[in-house]
């Protein structure tokens, strides 16, 4: 079948995640712990508990709904709301926006960030008009994460009223790609100079950085023509 439409995650995809954004984005993520849902620890506690999280899940914030019931909700809304404010590390693409209008295919995103924290990022990125009424985030969805099952996938492609084998989805991210191709859609990972060595039997096609997948895409869709 057809591509027909390109679907991009936004973290790390479409700009990049330096270890400065990192940094902070972990800072922010046990400053939402400890002063916004008052959990009873330290902020030096949280933040190495964070660091642990992600090593262990993946997730920052997983690791506090282990340990201490808080809801998966709960923890997305508070990080959310300071990651919006937080932008400023974040460099965009030089020439992204001209690139990405020269891609003969409808385009959409679907991130892991709340749909607010998803608005600022494309505003500071140059993106906003272009993806305007085409970006999702997984709590549109009633989900928090894009990496525990194809449901969420389905629901996505459900609500853009396209097939799933009609979708090439990229993203940065090896276990979002699993569940993405479980549930029909064609998938590139942006590898950003890292051995595509994990979970290669989910991955269609692979970019070492965001130029090389922009030319994949072009001539996929282009063959599609």
């Amino acid at each position: 079948m057809k591509t027909q439409v390109i679907v991009w995650d936004l973290d790390n995809t479409l700009y990049r995640e330096t270890p400065e954004f990192h940094s902070l984005m972990d800072k922010i993520t046990a400053e939402a712990i400890v002063e916004d849902l008052k959990l009873p620890i330290d902020f030096a506690t949280a933040k190495a508990m964070v660091t642990e999280s992600y090593r262990t899940y993946r997730d920052g914030g997983e690791i506090f709904v282990r340990k201490y019931g808080v809801s998966p909700k709960e923890i997305f809304e508070a990080y959310h709301k300071r990651k919006e404010n937080n932008l400023m590390p974040i460099k965009p693409y030089q020439g992204l926006l001209e690139r990405l209008e020269n891609l003969p295919c409808a385009q959409y995103i679907f991130s892991t960030s709340s749909h607010d924290a998803c608005e600022a990022i494309l505003k500071h990125l140059g993106l906003f008009n272009f993806f305007a009424g085409h970006f999702y985030s997984v709590e549109d969805f009633d989900v928090y994460k894009k990496n525990e099952s194809p449901d969420v996938y389905l629901k996505f492609c459900k609500k853009i009223d396209v097939e799933p084998a009609q979708c090439l989805f990229v993203d940065d991210s090896y276990s979002n790609l699993e569940f993405a191709k479980k549930a029909g859609l064609k998938t590139i990972r942006l590898c950003h100079g890292k051995p595509n060595d994990k979970a290669t039997e989910y991955i269609d096609y692979a970019a070492d950085n965001i130029n090389e997948c922009i030319d994949l895409l072009l001539q996929i869709c282009t063959q599609n023509s």
